[in-house]
């Protein structure tokens, strides 16, 4: 498999992770909080009141929009050959991963209904940065044999 075909793939997993994310986000939410976090949790991080409930599910579906929209970007970038272009692009997503774990460890376990949560999501978060690290060393074998 050439590093092309490597980029594409990757881009098509993450892609389906986001788009899949992104609909349960906008449109099944109380039901993946009940799934992930339990019946009692998932009733207090939908809110209390209709005012924070109302506030709550139209921040989650905006939320789920943009991760919808990103795995949508993420799917047409998929079919870029350009290895700078794939390099730079696996680079940022690297980052932007990095980042996003760091916040899960100093911000997110900090919140007392989802501190059980927050090393299961950092982790997936490093395991994804090291599928984009994966590529990067792979193109660069590859560019360099």
């Amino acid at each position: 498999m050439s590093s092309s075909g490597a980029f594409a793939l990757i881009c098509v997993l993450h892609s389906v992770v986001a788009l899949t994310s992104g609909a349960l986000m906008m449109f099944h939410m109380k039901e993946t909080y009940t799934l992930t976090h339990g019946a009692e949790t998932a009733t207090k991080l939908l809110g209390s009141n209709p005012h924070d409930q109302l506030l709550i599910r139209t921040s989650d579906s905006f939320s789920g929009l943009l991760l919808f929209a990103i795995g949508l970007l993420l799917f047409m970038v998929s079919f870029v050959k350009d290895r700078d272009f794939q390099s730079f692009f696996a680079k940022g997503c690297v980052v932007l991963l990095i980042f996003m774990a760091l916040w899960r460890v100093y911000f997110e376990r900090r919140v007392e209904y989802l501190a059980w949560d927050w090393l299961r999501k950092t982790v997936g978060d490093v395991v994804l940065a090291l599928s984009w690290v994966f590529f990067l060393v792979y193109s660069w074998r590859e560019k360099y044999d």
